[in-house]
């Protein structure tokens, strides 16, 4: 997944995070970088298989 950081130079919503064709808008770059951090913590985080979630239940 391809994620950028840009300011839209617009006064109410400044900062874009654009996640592939996926546009998120935020007041400020602070926010923006935030979103990145967590959303790439959370995509890189160990996810279990399906099938291991079954036996376990």
């Amino acid at each position: 997944m391809k994620i950028s950081v840009r300011d839209t130079g617009t006064p109410s919503k400044r900062w874009q995070v654009q996640l592939d064709g996926f546009a998120v808008q935020f007041r400020d770059e602070a926010e923006a970088r935030q979103f990145v951090s967590t959303l790439q913590a959370r995509l890189n985080a160990p996810h279990p298989l399906p099938h291991r979630l079954l036996r376990s239940a």
